[in-house]
């Protein structure tokens, strides 16, 4: 496949899985290379929502006592996507890392987190989410549900009956193993991950916390090292992610004062994306399979990551030719 067939596939993101050559139809999910979002909804935190409860007491008690200048502050460094999960989906991005909450006097709704409370709910973010399924019944969306701050075991059946009834036949069972042509001979477009042995166990729709490659680290060359290190490990047999996020701590924010997590992503984007661009997906060793990132409408982050799948193209062409006869 040449050069401007990768661009019209890369380029036109909203429906890149429909459009990917016969000869990947047939690869298991995890052997194909997926954007994914790294906290996807800290698009829309709440600046005026308190601190979770589980950060440190520290942080905490620093929020009690000057909010006015913690909230902003972790608005900063915890906000990593701009753009509402119906764009992200639009550029490309087929894995959503939902980290869900209850907030204190939030009622009986739920929200999301990442340092303080987003704005928007669970609920309205996901049925966002099932339009933009319903306008591109060939894109297969991977959900990864985790944290669960303050759930009860009440909040985790209710979110799971609504997921059922909202996506519906659209879900893909955990003993599956899916294929693009697969889903879609199922009317299949969602695997949800949820981080809940108990519900995992009680419904087959649900499938396993899937493993993320998290370096927590502010160096870029630090979280290449890792990820590199934990290829030299074998990659696991199903799903999982490798992450080009960065991550701050008190110390880096001490010594940075005037910059965000954007400013620090955007600066070593360019030696991560480099990284990338030289990984290949499949089921060997050092295969990549959903590659998350900050920030994703910054770059050329996803048509990097789409266009590594034809590597996979590439290498089956050639084995195909080697099978001849001469």
């Amino acid at each position: 496949m040449g050069d401007n067939q990768r661009e019209e596939v890369g380029g036109g993101n909203s429906d890149w899985m429909s459009r990917l050559p016969e000869e990947l139809l047939d690869v298991p999910l995890w052997n194909l290379a997926i954007p994914g979002s790294h906290d996807s909804m800290s698009f829309c935190l709440d600046v005026s929502s308190p601190v979770l409860g589980s950060e440190s007491f520290l942080l905490r008690l620093t929020d009690r006592l000057f909010p006015c200048w913690t909230r902003p502050c972790i608005y900063r460094w915890s906000t990593s996507q701009q753009s509402v999960l119906r764009d992200q989906c639009e550029l490309g991005i087929r894995f959503l890392d939902l980290r869900i909450a209850r907030k204190p006097a939030g009622g009986s709704r739920l929200f999301f987190a990442h340092g303080i409370y987003t704005l928007m709910t669970v609920k309205e973010a996901l049925e966002e989410l099932a339009l933009w399924l319903d306008a591109h019944p060939k894109e297969i969306i991977i959900i990864s549900c985790s944290h669960f701050e303050s759930l009860t075991d009440e909040d985790h059946i209710q979110l799971v009956e609504f997921i059922m009834s909202l996506f519906s036949k659209k879900l893909c069972f955990s003993k599956d193993v899916p294929t693009l042509r697969s889903c879609w001979s199922r009317g299949q477009q969602v695997i949800v991950s949820y981080d809940n042995q108990q519900m995992e166990w009680q419904h087959p729709e649900l499938w396993p916390m899937i493993p993320y490659w998290y370096a927590n680290s502010p160096d870029p060359k630090k979280v290449i090292a890792y990820l590199e290190e934990q290829k030299h490990h074998g990659r696991p047999d199903g799903f999982y992610v490798s992450g080009l996020n960065l991550t701050e701590d008190a110390f880096y924010i001490l010594l940075h004062p005037f910059q965000n997590l954007r400013k620090m992503t955007t600066r070593a984007l360019s030696l991560l994306l480099h990284w990338t661009a030289e990984q290949r997906p499949g089921p060997e060793g050092g295969g990549v399979n959903i590659v998350c990132c900050d920030f994703v409408g910054l770059s050329r982050f996803c048509w990097i990551v789409i266009g590594l799948n034809f590597k996979l193209l590439k290498a089956a062409v050639s084995s195909n030719h080697q099978d001849e006869p001469l």
